[in-house]
């Protein structure tokens, strides 16, 4: 196995000698110190961590930044306690880089609403998120009449604005 796999690398760097390979190291150079330029002046890596006041650094999301610092949740909970999955610490991550993509690429072409809406997949993450800290208040309001009816339960139906007051 060893000789095999030396055997390939070696065939693959004798591919790309000469001016290909220099052309090669260039182009990969060039991508790399870009993208890496454009991870650090976009500060990408604080998105990784649990401040709220990341997620302000769109001006898109001052409103619901302030409304934060005001709300009720703002001593216990960040703004990943409520918009991230709390299943796994991958499916965190994974739902924080589909949010940060879509967010990026929408902000970056002034391609977004002005009434910021959830998607549907982040909603029931949210509503998830709710049961994950208050399930015991979930059960009692299962239970209570004001709660009975038809339709399925929603925190976010009746409780929109809490955490994030306006």
């Amino acid at each position: 196995m060893k000789r095999f796999v030396g055997k390939l690398w070696r065939d693959f760097t004798h591919a790309f000698t000469g001016w290909t390979g220099v052309a090669l190291a260039a182009l990969l150079g060039a991508v790399i110190g870009v993208g890496g330029f454009t991870v650090y002046y976009a500060g990408a890596l604080d998105y990784l961590g649990d401040d709220p006041a990341t997620c302000a650094n769109c001006h898109a999301m001052n409103e619901q930044y302030e409304g934060w610092l005001k709300g009720s949740h703002h001593d216990v909970a960040t703004c990943n306690s409520c918009h991230a999955p709390h299943d796994s610490i991958v499916n965190k991550y994974v739902n924080k880089a589909d949010n940060g993509f879509w967010h990026a690429l929408k902000f970056t072409f002034n391609n977004y609403p002005e009434n910021i809406q959830i998607r549907e997949h982040n909603k029931e993450i949210v509503e998830d998120a709710c049961i994950y800290c208050h399930g015991n208040l979930v059960d009692q309001a299962n239970s209570s009449s004001a709660h009975k009816s038809d339709q399925t339960m929603s925190c976010i139906r009746c409780h929109d604005g809490v955490g994030h007051e306006r």
